[in-house]
């Protein structure tokens, strides 16, 4: 595998860009996520946050694989090399 400067700038790209996003995204989320779910009692609320922070964990861990691949494709395009296998 060919590992290129602008391929792995364009990875860390990705990666920031991800991140970014993640933020207005999972705020956004998070006030659907607690309007559904209501009033609840004590126990009920520490399984929701607890649930809810596996999601928010889930949802940047496929935001940045996402997005950090997507501009290491990127960068290889750029600098003009075809990836190798």
């Amino acid at each position: 595998m060919d590992y290129s400067l602008p391929a792995w700038l364009g990875a860390l790209a990705g990666t920031v860009i991800a991140v970014t996003l993640y933020v207005p995204l999972i705020r956004i989320a998070d006030r659907r996520w607690r309007a559904q779910a209501g009033p609840q009692t004590l126990e009920q609320r520490t399984a929701f946050e607890e649930n809810l922070s596996i999601v928010r964990r889930v949802i940047l861990a496929v935001d940045i694989a996402i997005f950090a691949t997507a501009g290491y494709w990127i960068g290889h395009a750029l600098a003009g090399s075809c990836p190798r296998f």
